[in-house]
């Protein structure tokens, strides 16, 4: 058929997934044309952290980290085992396998890495386990991106990175905590005084790579042109249909589409379907899961569509976001319990393991509560409580309630007092004994990072005595959902015979993800976003 435009590679999706699908297409001299259904381009991964877990990856080489393919593997099979066919042994070494080409490609394209050293993989103690094996865009100025600045998503000039916020959490209770707020302080002001603009985190990470496909290469990029279906052509995906400027417009792709169009976080019906549950999701508003119903009507199978990148939020104020919590459940002087006041997992576990215990626990029905005393303010940095305005409105709605004593916070909250009466007297000896008798907080590097070292003898762990107390509601929140299309280790979508759909990739969280339903360690989403990316534009550059 005759297509009103062509290019070698058309990309669904402009995050993580889609840049470097882009990046490596261009790498190979292919022509590319990037699409994005909303008027912000960076999806989820702009609003992220921005990290990317790459074990054995050579910012380890270089600064004489240990790390070997074997190990990574090794790791991956203790944590994520055997979940159906996205996560099966040849995904998992094309991922490990695919690291190199990904970090040295980028660093050709001009973006410039930095290890956020400290931070654990969340099983460090299982086998293979590492500390420092993730990666993000070193903060840059976001302006080189020039006009495409006002198109980014959550754009932000914030120079963040991954290691700051553990410590910034802890700015004015430590030594490290205050030499780090110091360091991001004058590292704002220095953007300020040499006329730049600054960003880091995920807008770090959209930057550097838009900056390498959008500005370096001139990749086009179509804001609000939503995918509508796939052009089919005697078996083979050979391009799509777009919907722009309230016109059909047919784009062919003569060596590949790829589709990383992100998950279904914002689908209520899909996510009540799926997941049974009413979403509290921090993920892109554009997420709806257009691209995997249409790949599924084009004989796309589908796997993980039950699971998601789940974890802890407060409650979000009306008309608001909820606040997804990490740090802050995890520091001393505080606990997290169900809707009667019992504790019922280690508060301090990766958050994908904490929302599946939330749904172990009730279905995810909660509520849940942040119960804390009066430490747990002065000496921690808690995001959620930043804006007055926000604070006003959490304790006019009940999400954030202050009492002077347990039994005055049980019966505000709806807790039963000699519940929490009880959770309380039993954790504080578990925290004067220094051991978590019941869930294990503090037990692992995961769970210490986000501690405080200057209580003792658990970082984790301090007693709740001192009023006025507060409680935070929480909810069972996400980053985004996991499930989507099934693809195998070329990032190639399949049938559910296992078939290769001609011409049809997927990565990112619009595919089933290889790890499962864990998360290994910081920054599992958009790592085997990134590297599939460029393992599917390797792919399509073979094909004629």
């Amino acid at each position: 058929m005759e297509f009103d435009h062509t290019y070698d590679v058309v990309v669904v999706g402009t995050g993580g997934a889609g840049l470097a699908t882009a990046m490596g297409a261009v790498d190979e001299g292919l022509s590319v044309l990037l699409l994005e259904s909303t008027d912000k381009w960076g999806g989820s991964t702009a609003m992220s952290g921005g990290g990317m877990w790459l074990p054995n990856n050579p910012l380890m080489a270089r600064a004489g980290v240990a790390d070997t393919r074997e190990d990574a593997l090794a790791y991956l099979e203790a944590t994520v085992g055997d979940e159906g066919r996205a996560t099966s042994r040849a995904r998992k070494e094309a991922f490990v396998d695919g690291v190199e080409d990904l970090v040295t490609t980028a660093e050709k394209n001009g973006v410039v890495f930095a290890r956020a050293a400290d931070y654990p993989d969340y099983y460090p103690e299982l086998p293979g386990g590492r500390i420092g094996r993730a990666i993000e865009v070193k903060p840059l100025d976001s302006k080189v991106l020039g006009s495409w600045w006002k198109s980014l998503r959550g754009a932000i000039p914030l120079p963040a990175k991954t290691d700051d916020v553990w410590l910034l959490g802890r700015a004015w209770s430590t030594p490290s905590g205050m030499v780090r707020g110091a360091q991001v302080v004058f590292r704002i002001l220095g953007g300020v005084v040499t006329g730049k603009r600054l960003v880091g985190i995920g807008n770090a990470f959209a930057t550097g790579f838009g900056q390498a496909v959008l500005v370096k290469h001139k990749v086009p990029l179509w804001l609000e042109s939503p995918l509508e279906d796939l052009v089919i052509v005697d078996g083979r995906v050979a391009g799509v249909r777009v919907s722009r400027d309230g016109k059909e417009v047919t784009v062919g792709a003569r060596r590949g589409v790829m589709i990383a169009a992100g998950g279904f976080d914002a689908n209520a019906e899909w996510r009540r379907e799926h997941h049974g549950i009413e979403h509290a999701t921090s993920g892109n508003p554009g997420n709806v899961g257009t691209a995997i119903a249409i790949a599924q009507r084009n004989g796309a199978d589908l796997e993980l569509m039950d699971d998601a990148w789940w974890g802890a939020s407060i409650a979000p104020v009306e008309g608001g976001a909820p606040s997804f919590i990490v740090g802050e459940r995890s520091m001393p002087y505080s606990i997290m319990v169900d809707k009667d006041g019992a504790r019922f997992a280690n508060e301090s576990e990766s958050y994908v393991d904490l929302g599946h215990h939330m749904l172990e626990h009730d279905k995810g029905v909660g509520p849940y509560w942040l119960v804390a005393d009066v430490r747990h303010a002065r000496r921690y940095l808690r995001t959620f409580t930043l804006d007055p305005r926000a604070n006003r409105a959490m304790t006019e709605q009940g999400i954030m309630v202050k009492a002077r004593t347990l039994a005055e916070l049980a019966d505000a909250t709806g807790m039963d007092p000699e519940t929490l009466r009880a959770t309380v007297t039993r954790f504080n000896g578990f925290a004067r004994a220094g051991i978590d008798g019941d869930f294990g907080r503090g037990n692992s590097a995961y769970d210490r990072y986000y501690g405080d070292p200057t209580v003792h003898p658990n970082p984790n762990l301090a007693p709740l005595e001192k009023g006025p107390f507060t409680a935070f509601r929480v909810v069972l929140g996400d980053l985004g959902t996991k499930g989507g299309i099934v693809t195998d280790e070329r990032a190639r979508a399949l049938r559910a015979d296992g078939s290769v759909i001609e011409g049809l990739y997927a990565a990112g969280n619009v595919s089933a993800s290889v790890m499962g339903r864990t998360y290994p360690g910081p920054g599992s989403t958009i790592g085997p976003a990134v590297v599939f990316g460029l393992v599917a534009a390797r792919d399509m550059a073979s094909r004629s």
